[in-house]
């Protein structure tokens, strides 16, 4: 199965880990540009901008244009996200996305495009798009939860639920936010666990396979702690209702 994220830092955490978690079933490359939003992936598009880092597992393979991205490979599914700081805000998708979705479309007819759904910024982020939000946690999941279901239904896009596995790992005392959180600099997610979680929702999202079945657990990690996330990865696509 190949898999292309058209995105940014955010779609390079969730896809860190999803070769090892997939034991390489999953064939899976990002195109990354930190901060892109819809609106550059537009331009990118109208340019053909070789703009993006190619990457396996997070790292730089070589850079690219979307174009070219496109052709390298029979693409089973392509996703597709908002930066994270305007993820909340349904007006800053359009005109870009439905440009988007064609254009993909038209490259790829037989890839399923679908929507990475990312996760709100931990309650001390100094983010300066957290303002966007009041500062506030619950408020801004619950702004992209509103904002990415009403532009997926609009769009019939299926819906990758990183941002709510990462809320429900919240819950958790392991990942007390002002103690331990699930994010390294208040919005990406730790190199450790929160990577991790993004990867077994993936995982969960294009095989359909029991996440709590996973194998592989990142070096240095508590396998209890491992096992949780399991567990919250494949309850999140089992809750998710659309």
């Amino acid at each position: 199965m190949n898999i292309l994220c058209i995105g940014n830092s955010f779609s390079q955490d969730a896809t860190r880990y999803l070769h090892q978690i997939s034991d390489d079933e999953l064939y899976v490359r990002n195109l990354y540009i930190g901060g892109c939003s819809l609106e550059r992936h537009y331009n990118n598009i109208i340019e053909d901008k070789a703009d993006y880092g190619y990457e396996k597992n997070g790292r730089f393979l070589r850079e690219i244009s979307i174009k070219e991205a496109l052709g390298k490979k029979k693409w089973d599914f392509i996703s597709v996200q908002q930066v994270s700081h305007l993820s909340g805000m349904a007006e800053t998708y359009e005109p870009y996305l439905p440009y988007i979705l064609g254009y993909i479309k038209g490259m790829c007819p037989n890839a399923k495009i679908v929507f990475h759904r990312t996760w709100a910024y931990s309650d001390y982020s100094n983010h300066e798009g957290f303002v966007n939000y009041g500062n506030s946690r619950p408020k801004m999941f619950d702004a992209i939860v509103k904002a990415s279901t009403e532009i997926c239904k609009k769009y019939n896009l299926d819906i990758i639920p990183s941002g709510d596995a990462v809320e429900e790992a919240r819950k958790l005392p392991e990942f007390d936010e002002k103690t331990h959180p699930i994010t390294r600099d208040g919005f990406h997610l730790s190199l450790d666990y929160g990577r991790y979680l993004a990867g077994l929702v993936m995982f969960k999202f294009f095989t359909g396979k029991d996440a709590t079945k996973v194998t592989y657990e990142p070096d240095n990690t508590d396998h209890e702690i491992c096992e949780k996330l399991k567990l919250i990865a494949e309850k999140t696509q089992a809750k998710l209702e659309f």
